[in-house]
């Protein structure tokens, strides 16, 4: 049976150049980064010169970058960390409704020790309104944190607006760019953006590796304590295999980033198309034009989220949903519950479909065609 992955907002595959890249660094040149003998050395000069190059990446400086274990530690740093360096000047955060759970249980977390959290509505097209976010700033805000991009349906958020709309403010505007990088050209300059989150998992890279983007002259308190490596921000000893995997991957991921969006956009259509044909009854939620390219979710009605994964993953197909289904339970999707309120139909009945490396057009074309006589099977 073939099997199709279509779950790319998941996790990607390493791309076989990023594994052929780390290789040496887990035999040859082992030494501590922070050991200043010959072995050493080999292992900061790595660790230095991709800094750079992911810096180059956003156009930001070398200094403003944060090595990681991922995203979500990465959005805890952003936000705790800036939570707890500027609570003297206010204790407001604001976030919306649809952000991915390393940032909003980072919320709920500083909830509980005091701060106030808006949790900003989306329209049916899952984004933030701009008017919104003007009007839930005080003079006690101190953090922004809007994600670039969503995960589950793909909303592009309005990421320039709002970055220019804190100008004159004082609040930190942090973005979650986790799966909006590689795939979007970000400079963290032109949308004045002072943190960003990402991970290298999502663009074929190590699991268990990211970066943080901090801007120089931000205050953000370090979270774990130990030595003084990233210039005392993170304490650790360098992940330094996986931060040269990241840094391939950065470098595959610039190379192929219009060659990608032209692809997934194909694919989209494709799969759109093909249920079209089939007479299948969908509805695509969020809007294909202010989405990511790689993420398509799509409502079937008369479904159930849970039969439709067993039947596609029967049928070899790998999706998802934004439900994290549990001994035969169903948690609904806060996004969809964010988009369409929480009696809507949609929330039980949407798919994930989200592309990547190695997918084929003629891949989405079979995945299309045996989502419709999965569908035209459950609908009956």
């Amino acid at each position: 049976m073939q099997h199709i992955y279509l779950d790319h907002a998941a996790t990607s595959p390493m791309h076989p150049d990023v594994v052929e890249s780390m290789l040496p660094y887990m035999t040859e040149v082992f030494g501590n980064p922070s050991s200043i003998h010959y072995f050493g050395r080999k292992g900061r000069h790595a660790v230095d010169e991709a800094r750079q190059s992911i810096a180059d990446s956003i156009h930001a400086k070398s200094n403003e970058i944060v090595f990681t274990s991922g995203g979500t530690e990465a959005d805890n740093l952003a936000i705790m960390g800036t939570a707890y360096a500027m609570k003297g000047k206010g204790k407001h955060i604001i976030t919306s409704a649809i952000e991915h759970h390393a940032v909003l249980h980072t919320c709920e977390h500083l909830e509980k020790q005091g701060f106030t959290v808006t949790y900003l509505p989306v329209n049916q097209a899952g984004l933030v309104s701009i008017k919104d976010v003007e009007a839930a700033l005080t003079e006690e805000t101190i953090l922004v944190t809007i994600m670039f991009g969503n995960n589950e349906v793909g909303s592009l958020q309005p990421i320039k607006e709002i970055g220019e709309l804190l100008q004159d403010h004082q609040a930190i505007f942090h973005t979650d760019a986790v799966q909006a990088y590689g795939l979007v050209d970000i400079d963290v300059n032109e949308y004045k953006i002072d943190l960003l989150s990402v991970s290298a998992h999502k663009i074929n890279g190590p699991k268990g590796t990211g970066f943080l983007f901090m801007r120089e002259g931000n205050k953000v308190a370090p979270l774990q304590f130990g030595g003084e490596q990233e210039k005392k921000r993170r304490a650790g000893t360098e992940n330094v295999a996986g931060i040269i995997g990241l840094q391939a991957a950065v470098q595959l991921a610039k190379q192929t980033l219009n060659q990608k969006n032209r692809l997934y956009q194909e694919f989209k259509q494709i799969f759109v198309s093909v249920l079209q044909e089939q007479n299948i009854m969908f509805e695509v939620n969020g809007d294909l034009s202010k989405s990511l390219p790689h993420v398509l979710n799509i409502y079937f009605p008369g479904t159930n989220v849970e039969s439709m994964l067993v039947n596609l993953d029967l049928a070899g197909i790998a999706a998802s949903s934004g439900s994290a289904c549990t001994a035969g339970s169903i948690d609904p999707s806060h996004v969809l519950v964010a988009m369409f309120g929480k009696d809507s139909d949609r929330i039980t009945s949407s798919i994930r479909f989200s592309f990547g490396l190695g997918n084929t057009l003629d891949e989405i074309r079979t995945a299309a065609l045996e989502t419709a006589k999965i569908v035209n099977r459950l609908t009956k």
